[in-house]
């Protein structure tokens, strides 16, 4: 059975369908057939949440994935995260956990936090 997809690559927002065969038709960049073969085999996402710091100004600190995580480890990656505290000063980039969650990828800060 085909699945239909929004393409949410570039802002063309193509819909396609990917059959049985990883067949993917309505793109209008071949962008749009690597998201729709991954989504249909592997979908995956970018995490961005906050975790906590030992700052008196922020008691957070917003930070993302590095990479995008299979959707079946979100829920690992955010209890995760969670557990959390991170010490200041950190800076845009730096790796708050590494491997989160065996996800093969790192949890980075997106904010400078001098204190």
């Amino acid at each position: 059975m085909p699945t239909e997809l929004t393409c949410i690559i570039c802002p063309n927002g193509c819909h396609l369908t990917v059959d049985d065969n990883l067949n993917v038709t309505g793109n209008k960049c071949p962008r749009g057939v690597a998201y729709g073969k991954q989504e249909v085999t592997d979908p995956r996402r970018t995490i961005t949440t906050t975790v906590r710091t030992n700052s008196k100004t922020f008691a957070v600190c917003p930070v993302k994935t590095r990479e995008a995580v299979a959707k079946k480890l979100i829920f690992k990656v955010m209890e995760e995260a969670n557990k959390t505290t991170i010490a200041v000063p950190v800076h845009i980039g730096d790796v708050v956990v590494k491997d989160i969650a065996g996800s093969g990828t790192d949890l980075v800060a997106t904010r400078d936090i001098e204190e």
